[in-house]
C-alpha cells in the first residue's frame, strides 16, 4: 500500500488546514500516517481512521536539545519508512526534517513553505535565517522532491537564494476552503456593522493596529459599528498575553471573542474582514475563508495578505504598521454599502478561482503519485 506521511508541527493545525488533503489520500488507497505534537486531538484524528506517531516538537523553541532530539527522531523514523512520501509542513519540520530526508533513502518528500514568520523578514533576513536557508538548500538538493509555495513572495526568496531548483516548484494558493461550508452570503448591512478579525492573538497579525484604527473611528461610528477580535491566545513568544488583550477593548464597541469553533457563522453575521499582519504568512486562511463567505476585506501590503486583495477589487490593501489607513480603508467601506456588497461578491468569484479545497486537495494528490512514480535517489 501506498503510504504518506504528513509531519505537521500541531494536530489542531492538521484538523483546520490539512483534513481534506489526507482525506482524498485515503480514498485513493494511501496509508496516512499524521506526525505531530499531540494538543489533545488524537483521538478525534484516529476515529477519522488515520494513524498517529507523536512528534517530540517545540514549535516555538529553539533550544538545541530539543532541536537535535526532533532531529534524531525523525531520522530514526524515516529509516523505517523508505517507500513513504514524506510531507513536511512549516519552516521547522521543513528544515529537520528535510535534513533527516536528505539522509535517509526516502521516495519523495514535499515541502509546504506555508508561512516564513518574522525570521525571514521583507526588508531584512538575519542571520538565523542565513543559516536555515543553508540547511534547507542543502536538504533540497534531493533529486526527488516537490516544494509548495503558497505566495510569489516566498518563492522568489527560494529561487533567488539558490534553494531549490524551478522545475521542482508547485504553486498552490493556500491550503483552501470547503465552498460549501464557508457559502456565500450577502454583506449584511444592518446596523451595528460588524468588522471581524479572525488569526491567533499575536501582535505581528496586526492586532494592535487594528484596535488603534478602531479607537480613530470610535467618534464616528461607535454605536453603528462594532469590532469583533476572534482567536485564541497562543505559545508563540510574541504573542499577547490575556491582560493586554482585555486593555484594548471594551466589550460593547471592541469585543474579544476568544478561540471559536463557528468562525463560518461569525463571517456571515460580519459585514467586513481586516486583517492588518506583518507576519510573513503563506497565505492567510482567515482571508481564504472570509473571501468564500463573500466579505470585503481590509489587508496590508506584506508576504501572503496581498495575493489575496486585488486593490479596489475585492478590497483595499494598506501599508503594514498604518492605523490611519486602515482607518481610511474602513471608513471607505461602512460609508458605501454598496461597495461593501460589490466587493464581497468579487471576493466570492476569487475564492471559487483560487481557494477551493477538493481542488488543492486534488493537486496534492497528483504531487504524491508523481513522486512515488519516480526512482528514489539522493
Amino acid at each position: 500500500m501506498k503510504e504518506l506521511l504528513l509531519v505537521i508541527n500541531e494536530d489542531r493545525f492538521f484538523l483546520s488546514h490539512r483534513t481534506r488533503i489526507a482525506e482524498v489520500a485515503a480514498r485513493n488507497g494511501w496509508s496516512v500516517t499524521l506526525v505531530t505534537k499531540d494538543t489533545g486531538q488524537r483521538g478525534e484524528i484516529e476515529k477519522m481512521g488515520f494513524n498517529y506517531i507523536e512528534l517530540p516538537i517545540n514549535p516555538t523553541g529553539m533550544k538545541i536539545g530539543d532541536e537535535l532530539k526532533t532531529l534524531i527522531f525523525l531520522y530514526k523514523l524515516y529509516r523505517k519508512h523508505p517507500d513513504a512520501i514524506i510531507h513536511h509542513v512549516g519552516l521547522k519540520n521543513m528544515l529537520w526534517g528535510g535534513l533527516a530526508s536528505r539522509l535517509t533513502k526516502t521516495r519523495g518528500v514535499v515541502y509546504a513553505v506555508s508561512g516564513l514568520g518574522t525570521l525571514f523578514g521583507e526588508d531584512n533576513i538575519g542571520k538565523v535565517a542565513k543559516v536555515i536557508q543553508k540547511f534547507l538548500k542543502f536538504s533540497m538538493k534531493k533529486r526527488n522532491i516537490s516544494v509548495i509555495f503558497q505566495n510569489h513572495d516566498d518563492e522568489r526568496l527560494f529561487l533567488e537564494s539558490g534553494i531549490v531548483d524551478k522545475s521542482k516548484i508547485c504553486f498552490i494558493k493556500g491550503s483552501g476552503v470547503d465552498l460549501s461550508e464557508y457559502n456565500f452570503s450577502e454583506v449584511p448591512l444592518e446596523t451595528p456593522l460588524v468588522v471581524i478579525f479572525t488569526a491567533r492573538m499575536l501582535r505581528e497579525k496586526g492586532v494592535p493596529d487594528l484596535v488603534a484604527a478602531a479607537e480613530l473611528l470610535r467618534g464616528e461610528f461607535e454605536g453603528k459599528v462594532e469590532f469583533w477580535l476572534c482567536g485564541g491566545l497562543s505559545s508563540n513568544p510574541s504573542a499577547m498575553k490575556e491582560e493586554e488583550i482585555n486593555g484594548m477593548i471594551d466589550g460593547k464597541y471592541i469585543k474579544w471573542l476568544g478561540h471559536r469553533c463557528d468562525i463560518s457563522d461569525l463571517l456571515r453575521k460580519s459585514s467586513i474582514m481586516c486583517f492588518p499582519s506583518y507576519y510573513r504568512e503563506g497565505v492567510p486562511k482567515s482571508l481564504i475563508e472570509a473571501s468564500a463567505v463573500g466579505r470585503p476585506i481590509v489587508t496590508t501590503d506584506s508576504v501572503g495578505c496581498r495575493d489575496t486583495v486585488e486593490d479596489g477589487v475585492n478590497g483595499f490593501i494598506v501599508p503594514t504598521h498604518s492605523p490611519e489607513r486602515i482607518a481610511e480603508a474602513l471608513r471607505s467601506l461602512i460609508t458605501n454599502p454598496q461597495l461593501m456588497r460589490k466587493m464581497g461578491e468579487e471576493s466570492r468569484r476569487m475564492a471559487e478561482l483560487d481557494y477551493d479545497v477538493n481542488k488543492v486537495a486534488a493537486t496534492h494528490l497528483n504531487i504524491y503519485e508523481q513522486l512515488m512514480r519516480t526512482q528514489c535517489a539522493l
